[in-house]
C-alpha cells in the first residue's frame, strides 16, 4: 500500500499542495486537474524527485525517503517527456537502460523480449526509433518503466500528442498492467481515464477535492445536466446564463449540453430541455470552470 500522509509542498513562499492525504492499492488511479493544479508536483514527490515540505509518503508503512533504493527498485516512472536516442532501436535502448539499472545482462535480454511483445513492438524491435510515431515512442517509454517489474507504475501526461487509435491501445495496456500493481495516471485528458480508472483523484485549490469511483463522482452534478436546442442568435445569452459543456450544429440549430443548478420551474420556457446522465468530463468542466490557464507545477 502507498500512503500519502498529510503532505504539503512549498516552493519558497508559494504553496503548491496542502495537506494531501491519499491511499493507493492495486488498480488504476486517474489524477485529474487542469494545468497548474499540482499534479506533476505530486508525481515528483511520489517518485522521490522532490520531497515534501511537510508530511510523509509511506510504502507498506515505511517512509519512501528512508527506503531509498529499495523503493526505487519497485518503482516505474514515465515522465511527460523521456530521453531516448533516435538512432537506437527499441531493443538497443531497453538493453542500455537495463544496464543503467544494474540488471544482469542475460536476464535483461529475456525481460526486454517480454516487454517488446507486451507493448506490441516485437516486429520493429530492431528498427531505429527516429521513424517511430508518438504512440510507438510512448510504448517504448512504458517498456522502460516496466523493466524492473515495478509494483508502482507512475505516468505523467502519457498520451499527450497521441492519435485516438494509439490512445485506445495505450489505455488497454494500462488496464492489463494494473491487475497486480498500482498504476497512477496523471492527466488533464478526461477520456484517458474514464474507461479504465478504478478511482479518480481531483485536485483543486491545492487540496484533494474528490477521491472516489467514477459513478460516485458523477453524482456530484446528477440532475443538473441537460441538453436542448437553441437558435444560433440566442447562443451568447444562453452561455452567460448557463455553463455550456458542449455544443454542436444540428438541423440548423445549436444542440447544447449544459448545467443548470436552479429549480426548473417555468416549464413553458424550458419544455424542450432533456435531462441527461452526467459523465466525468461534465464534472471536470463543472469543477474547474473558474480555473485559469497556467503552466503546470
Amino acid at each position: 500500500m502507498l500512503v500519502v500522509n498529510n503532505v504539503s509542498k512549498d516552493f519558497g513562499d508559494f504553496c503548491v499542495l496542502k495537506n494531501i492525504n491519499l491511499e493507493f492499492v492495486n488498480g488504476v488511479y486517474g489524477l485529474l486537474g487542469p494545468n497548474g493544479a499540482g499534479k506533476t508536483t505530486l508525481i515528483k514527490m511520489l517518485t522521490t524527485l522532490i520531497f515534501p515540505t511537510n508530511g510523509e509518503i509511506l510504502y507498506n508503512g515505511t517512509d519512501i525517503v528512508k527506503l531509498e533504493e529499495k523503493y526505487r527498485d519497485i518503482l516505474g516512472y514515465l515522465p511527460q517527456e523521456f530521453g531516448y536516442y533516435k538512432s537506437y532501436s527499441p531493443r538497443q535502448y531497453l538493453l542500455y537502460i537495463s544496464a543503467l539499472k544494474g540488471m544482469d545482462h542475460s536476464k535483461a535480454k529475456d525481460k526486454v523480449g517480454e516487454l517488446l511483445k507486451l507493448v506490441g513492438l516485437e516486429n520493429v524491435e530492431n528498427k531505429k526509433m527516429r521513424k517511430f510515431s508518438g504512440g510507438m515512442i510512448q510504448r517504448v517509454g512504458i517498456a522502460q518503466a516496466m523493466l524492473n517489474d515495478p509494483k508502482i507504475l507512475i505516468l505523467d501526461e502519457p498520451t499527450a500528442g497521441l492519435d485516438p487509435k494509439e490512445r485506445v491501445r495505450f489505455r488497454n495496456l494500462l488496464s492489463e498492467l494494473s491487475r497486480d500493481r498500482i498504476v497512477i495516471l496523471s492527466t488533464h485528458i478526461v477520456s484517458d481515464v474514464e474507461s479504465i480508472a478504478n478511482e479518480i483523484i481531483m485536485i483543486k485549490d491545492k487540496k484533494v477535492l474528490y477521491k472516489d469511483n467514477i459513478r460516485s463522482i458523477c453524482k456530484i452534478i446528477q440532475g443538473y445536466v441537460y441538453e436542448t436546442e437553441i437558435e444560433f442568435d440566442h447562443a451568447q445569452g444562453f452561455r452567460k446564463q448557463y455553463l455550456s459543456l458542449s455544443e454542436k450544429q444540428e438541423n440548423g440549430k445549436l444542440v447544447v449540453r449544459f448545467i443548470c443548478e436552479e429549480s426548473i420551474g417555468n416549464e413553458s420556457t424550458r419544455d424542450n430541455w432533456r435531462a441527461v446522465s452526467a459523465n466525468l468530463e461534465d464534472v471536470f468542466l463543472y469543477v474547474y470552470q473558474d480555473e485559469p490557464l497556467v503552466q503546470e507545477s
